[in-house]
């Protein structure tokens, strides 16, 4: 399985290293050590931590005045394949982004709860609220 560094969790969630790091101070998420020391969390712990703040909506960083990209980096948190099709369900901070795709394509990029992955939206129709 995957793992992340602090680092690269803060980013999936959308909040600073200094976030991430105290939270895993906090045992609010679990992390171990590699051989160099650095602490590491398991994607599929991220993957259910990140749903748990994007339901608790207890984010420690203040909301920006941006529009949103139309790529989404994030981590996926489940994968319901069928016989020809597959939901995928990627969280990417705050956001949450399902796809409805082929089974064969899920197999062939290989996702799975914990990985990384980018959602990539096309739109025709765009909203930009400033919060």
């Amino acid at each position: 399985m995957q793992s992340y560094t602090i680092g690269q969790a803060a980013r999936l969630l959308g909040v600073s290293p200094d976030t991430a790091r105290r939270w895993a101070d906090a045992g609010r998420v679990a992390t171990q050590r590699d051989e160099g020391g650095r602490r590491l969390i398991d994607g599929r712990d991220l993957a259910a931590f990140s749903i748990e703040i994007a339901q608790s909506g207890t984010g420690d960083e203040d909301d920006s005045y941006t529009s949103a990209r139309n790529a989404f980096p994030g981590i996926v948190t489940a994968v319901k394949l069928g016989d020809i099709a597959a939901q995928v369900e990627i969280q990417a901070g705050p956001h949450r982004l399902v796809s409805l795709l082929t089974r064969e394509a899920v197999e062939e990029l290989g996702l799975e709860v914990g990985m990384q992955a980018t959602a990539r939206v096309k739109s025709t129709s765009v909203h930009i609220d400033r919060t």
